[in-house]
């Protein structure tokens, strides 16, 4: 009796050790399971957040800017829509060299072919930008040459875009335009009525101005800086590199009595004094 339980007890206790043994492996082999595992999840989440990042930053140069924007303006003679569309964002803000501001139905709508007879192109030159994580910048000027019936006509703009990149994909956001000022042509001015402009003007006091002349050409002098007045017709000038123009206004009795300083259509008057 005495040996049959002890020797039941060894086997329960030899038992107990291998069970306790293996449990032991078990947990080890489970841990190093769960280690394999953990590097693994951890691995995919940096792969995965590789690719999210690498998916959203796409990145542009200058060169795919200009590119894309010389393609805008390649599609404005045949009235091509499809580039604006695509490169111009559904929330864009468009403003013109004429002061109108456009949304995008606005904008594409606005793009149709050129009538018959008239032609041209739009270069793009001195190019600048700034491209900043998901935004970039091109500022440029755009040569334009037209063509109507045979008659070349040339204009120069200056142009902003903003570009932003959303969803993989770069469009501009907003785009801003303005025109280049440009002399007239001059024309032919009547000098037998430059005695009839000379004298002084004045705006306020301690403000004036004089008109003076030397043969074929009319000067007007402001505190020592004496500019020529170019015509543009018998009986309006204007300054070389400067808008507005200068036009002289008749009294009743047929002698000039003020100068007017003409800025987008409105006069500042300088009344004569002597």
């Amino acid at each position: 009796m005495c040996a049959r339980t002890v020797s039941n007890r060894n086997a329960v206790s030899s038992i107990s050790i291998r069970e306790r043994s293996s449990f032991v492996i078990s947990c080890i082999l489970n841990r190093h399971s769960l280690v394999i595992l953990m590097k693994q999840i951890t691995l995919i989440k940096f792969l995965f957040a590789a690719t999210t990042v690498c998916a959203a930053d796409v990145p542009v140069t200058q060169e795919d800017l200009v590119r894309r924007t010389q393609e805008l303006y390649d599609a404005v003679v045949p009235g091509n829509q499809a580039p604006w569309k695509k490169y111009f964002a559904d929330d864009c803000i468009f403003a013109d060299e004429k002061g109108r501001v456009f949304d995008k139905p606005k904008l594409i709508a606005d793009i149709t072919p050129l009538p018959t007879g008239y032609s041209g192109t739009i270069k793009i030159e001195n190019v600048q930008s700034r491209i900043i994580g998901n935004t970039a910048i091109l500022s440029y000027d755009a040569d334009e040459t037209e063509t109507v019936f045979g008659q070349n006509l040339k204009a120069r703009y200056h142009i902003t875009d903003t570009w932003l990149e959303r969803d993989s994909n770069w469009q501009i956001i907003a785009s801003q335009a303005h025109r280049y000022y440009e002399d007239p042509v001059p024309g032919k001015a009547d000098s037998k009525k430059f005695a009839d402009y000379v004298g002084t003007y004045e705006l306020a006091p301690g403000q004036t101005r004089s008109i003076s002349y030397d043969g074929e050409k009319l000067f007007v002098e402001k505190k020592g800086k004496k500019e020529q007045l170019l015509p543009e017709t018998s009986d309006l000038f204007f300054r070389k590199g400067l808008e507005g123009r200068i036009l002289f206004r008749y009294s009743d009795n047929g002698k000039v009595n003020a100068l007017m300083d003409r800025r987008n259509n409105e006069d500042v008057i300088w009344r004569k004094t002597e």
